[in-house]
């Protein structure tokens, strides 16, 4: 192989090793390698076979039943105190105010990236899920127009009952929905049209409290997200920010 990516990049992108960013770089370049599209081919056909072998044999069960039984009849072993412990008790409140004190530091730090860098990794995620639905065969599970076709579509894939409206009045037609994933759960796409552009909308539920649109451009991309009734709303497309603030506001309204 000549291309300098069909190695250690190409094993973790097949193995879902790298992160958003770097697969979804990874899946632009795919798109114009055929060395690589036909290494990544290769890997996922020798992984058909090698589970179509069923190259292991299962335990009997009276191996099982063995090593269960003798489990069960082992004589319990006695564990003698030892002199520190007996004559140092407050060695294990130390130790459990240290573990307190750890706990609570993690908090703290997890509290100030959340605060500092949680809208910046959203942003991310949003903008690179919504590249990788232009991908050919990647836009729409469901193609509909239809609310009514659409949202059913979603029973029993993800969790929750996500809100799904036409907004074709308003100048933002459904063009269907898909599933997705963000922030490493899966989470209900819908797709809307406007002019010449599409726009993918992310939805899932939260326990935070509701929260007035942040927004932002990466890459090119516009991106806005809210929360709103139990839902968060994460949108991103190439379409002008206004445009993006006026299918937000259909959302939530």
């Amino acid at each position: 192989m000549s291309c300098e990516r069909a190695g250690t990049v190409l094993h973790g992108y097949f193995d879902n090793e790298l992160d958003a960013l770097s697969a979804a770089d990874f899946e632009r370049h795919l798109a114009e390698c055929p060395e690589c599209t036909r290494a990544l081919e290769g890997l996922k056909a020798l992984r058909s076979s090698m589970n179509a072998a069923h190259l292991y044999a299962p335990a009997p069960a009276s191996l099982r039943k063995r090593v269960l039984g003798d489990i069960h009849s082992a004589s319990p072993i006695s564990r003698v105190p030892s002199r520190t412990a007996v004559q140092k008790p407050w060695s294990w409140l130390a130790l459990a105010a240290a573990l307190v004190l750890l706990a609570y530091a993690g908090w703290q730090v997890t509290s100030v990236y959340r605060g500092a860098n949680h809208e910046e990794v959203l942003a991310a995620e949003v903008v690179d899920a919504h590249l990788r639905s232009l991908q050919p065969g990647h836009l729409t599970d469901v193609v509909s127009t239809d609310q009514h076709t659409v949202k059913p579509w979603f029973d029993g894939k993800v969790d929750f009952a996500p809100p799904v409206h036409d907004f074709a009045e308003q100048g933002f037609p459904l063009e269907g929905g898909r599933l997705d994933v963000v922030h490493g759960r899966t989470v209900a796409a819908l797709v809307y049209a406007r002019r010449k552009h599409l726009v993918s909308v992310f939805i899932w539920p939260t326990t935070e409290a509701d929260s007035f649109p942040r927004a932002g451009s990466l890459q090119g991309y516009q991106w806005i997200s809210c929360r709103k009734g139990g839902m968060e709303f994460s949108a991103a497309s190439d379409v002008a920010p206004t445009d993006l603030e006026q299918l937000q506001r259909l959302l939530t309204q």
